[in-house]
């Protein structure tokens, strides 16, 4: 079985070097005995953590270039405030297409 690297960093700070095969080890090169209930727990947190931005991950690649901003905001200075507008109406669907989560 695959050791989750992760996890184990998490609940382990004092290990620096995690193997799937050797174990765990601190700087000194240490053994560390890893208790699975601890490093489950970090999975745990560690996941919740990316479930709650995911929706910022999902947004990024859809969102309008800054290309396309630099543009609308000359447009914008010229006096023509379409291509900003166009431009807020595009974020404003990604972020209504991919909600913030509430926070509980």
């Amino acid at each position: 079985m695959a050791v989750n690297h992760d996890a184990v960093f998490r609940a382990y700070p004092n290990v620096t070097t995690s193997d799937d095969t050797l174990g765990a080890f601190d700087a000194d090169g240490n053994l560390i005995e890893l208790d699975q209930a601890l490093v489950d727990a970090a999975a745990a947190e560690i996941q919740a953590e990316l479930d709650a931005t995911q929706y910022q991950r999902d947004r990024q690649p859809e969102y309008p270039s800054l290309a396309t901003l630099a543009d609308a905001l000359y447009w914008s200075n010229q006096g023509d405030n379409t291509k900003l507008d166009e431009y807020y109406a595009a974020c404003a669907a990604v972020k209504a297409k991919y909600p913030k989560p509430e926070v509980n």
